[in-house]
């Protein structure tokens, strides 16, 4: 919470199982008190104050905090200390636990979401959901010429893309215990770049798919979670989500 008061039923909406209309009752049914006196509509409070409902005082709510970073290749997304490795929580300056709504792996880069917000994990992390992440894919070794995307409609090499792609919406067996996995979209950009939307989130997925028709990977940028994007956020710098970019993805 911040320092500034509040209405008495928006405070306790934010920090209890009640609405703004449940509270509004609870007061004229003089069930809550302020600071041990009986509240009253409008009254205006803050977190130092003490709150009752019932004879029982509220917990402040956790303060919810939504970060995006991007990450640069060499930084590993996880929770856990390592001598060795870099780790994105390097990166920011919070010492408050945080949770990662979809990792990256070590070689790859870009949009990184770090929350304290789980149920939000859960809903961009699990496959039910279908929250779809885009990302930009360059190979090594597509053609020898990895001309613009205009280029390749009738040629052979455009036959080997549209085979590939066909195959990757179809699904593409990974084994490892992970069977099959698709892309929901794949479209080639030209210069050995295609543009990638998952809603499937196994790990290393894009790299395996490629990797069974005997391409490697030589960038991996997550550019979008949703509707949240990287947009022109510097490698290795983060920013707190706007109101309108939390509001894209809750």
């Amino acid at each position: 919470m911040g320092d500034k008061k509040i209405v008495l039923q928006k405070f306790i909406a934010n920090n209890s199982s009640y609405s703004r209309r449940g509270a509004e009752e609870l007061i004229k049914k003089e069930k809550i008190l302020v600071n041990n006196k009986l509240a009253y509509l409008g009254q205006r409070v803050d977190e130092n104050d003490e709150i009752k409902i019932n004879n029982k005082r509220i917990k402040l709510a956790k303060k919810k905090i939504y970060i995006k970073l991007n990450k640069p290749v060499g930084f590993v997304c996880t929770s856990r200390k390592f001598k060795k490795e870099k780790n994105v929580f390097d990166l920011i300056n919070i010492r408050k636990k945080l949770l990662i709504a979809g990792r990256l792996d070590k070689n790859s880069r870009g949009l990184v979401l770090l929350t304290n917000d789980g149920s939000l994990v859960q809903k961009i992390t699990h496959p039910r959901f279908e929250h779809e992440k885009e990302y930009l894919v360059t190979i090594f070794n597509f053609s020898a010429q990895g001309g613009p995307a205009s280029d390749w409609q009738s040629s052979h090499f455009g036959q080997k893309i549209n085979e590939l792609i066909v195959k990757f919406k179809k699904g593409v067996d990974i084994g490892e215990g992970d069977g099959i996995v698709k892309v929901k979209d794949i479209k080639y950009l030209g210069h050995n770049k295609f543009k990638i939307i998952l809603t499937q989130g196994k790990k290393r997925q894009i790299r395996k798919m490629f990797a069974e028709f005997n391409y490697s990977i030589k960038d991996l940028v997550r550019v979008g979670i949703g509707d949240l994007k990287l947009e022109n956020l510097a490698e290795g710098k983060w920013k707190y989500l706007s109101a309108n970019e939390i509001n894209s993805i809750l």
